[in-house]
């Protein structure tokens, strides 16, 4: 069974960081890129940022500098390190899984979809 699984989420102050993890299983990790988007209520999902399966990394401009993708591939896990964060950061926060070329063309034009996602984590970032 394909699993993503998010962890990390919760509430911050504005200018504080957090760590977000994603968790997968079921797949073979090393051949997906992986992906992170976030929707806010009443708003549509965005996509933040992604790495793929060779490390090359990507940043929507409204997270870049302030945004780091990692992943361990010994354990199968993607983090997101949010530093610097703002209330416009709130919302929920998904990971997904998908190829290469499918997760780039998802991430950066909103073309097709993501293979696999996970459930989400709720960040919410005061003021």
């Amino acid at each position: 069974e394909v699993q993503l699984v998010e962890s990390g989420g919760g509430l911050v102050q504005s200018g504080e960081s957090l760590r977000l993890s994603c968790a997968a299983s079921g797949f073979t990790f090393d051949d997906y890129a992986i992906a992170w988007f976030r929707q806010a209520p009443g708003k549509e999902r965005e996509g933040l940022s992604y790495i793929t399966s060779d490390g090359i990394t990507y940043y929507a401009d409204s997270v870049k500098g302030r945004f780091t993708i990692s992943s361990d591939n010994a354990k199968n896990t993607v983090s997101l390190q949010m530093n610097k964060m703002k209330p416009e950061d709130t919302a929920v926060y998904y990971c997904a899984a998908a190829s290469n070329i499918h997760t780039i063309l998802v991430v950066t034009s909103g073309i097709g979809d993501m293979d696999y996602w996970g459930k989400g984590t709720l960040v919410t970032v005061s003021s």
